[in-house]
């Protein structure tokens, strides 16, 4: 049995594998949009990241060497998915962090593209291409969400209670 959204047991890997081969958990809320919206509301490489499932560049993005506290939201919805207290210097040119915010933050699925079999990281409330989430980071989970600088956005502790 899977420990609940409330426990304080991080996400493992054997999580990750469950979730995206059985199902993710229900997001809180759900934010759909037609494409033209999101081309409006997202600039071209925010859309090409999320949308478009691309890749921006290594080590020239926004987070990859970023640590200031606060937390990570999605640039679609707003919704919360990363903590900066889980943020570590990874060496693989984009954002890492050691587990979400809540086990229903991000959803999960296999991804066969490139000639490589990867776990992808998707923003479970609106759908938006977050990265990929591996199985070497530190311990003690081991989880390595290595994601987009694109997809985010850092607000701060001050910001993060106005809204």
């Amino acid at each position: 049995m899977l420990p609940s959204s409330t426990s304080p047991a991080p996400l493992t890997w054997r999580d990750v594998i469950y979730y995206a081969k059985y199902g993710n958990p229900e997001p809180y809320r759900r934010v759909d949009k037609t494409d033209d919206e999101w081309r409006q509301l997202l600039t071209p490489a925010q859309y090409h990241v999320t949308r478009e499932q691309g890749t921006e560049s290594p080590y020239r993005n926004a987070y990859c060497r970023s640590y200031e506290p606060g937390v990570y939201v999605c640039i679609g919805c707003g919704s919360p998915l990363f903590n900066a207290t889980e943020k570590y210097h990874a060496i693989s040119g984009w954002p890492a962090f050691t587990q979400p915010v809540a086990k229903g933050a991000v959803k999960y699925a296999f991804d066969d593209s490139h000639h490589m079999q990867r776990l992808e990281a998707r923003c479970n409330v609106c759908d938006a291409h977050l990265g990929h989430v591996f199985p070497d980071g530190p311990a003690p989970a081991g989880l390595r969400y290595c994601i987009n600088s694109e997809s985010l956005r850092r607000v701060d502790d001050k910001e993060d209670k106005k809204e």
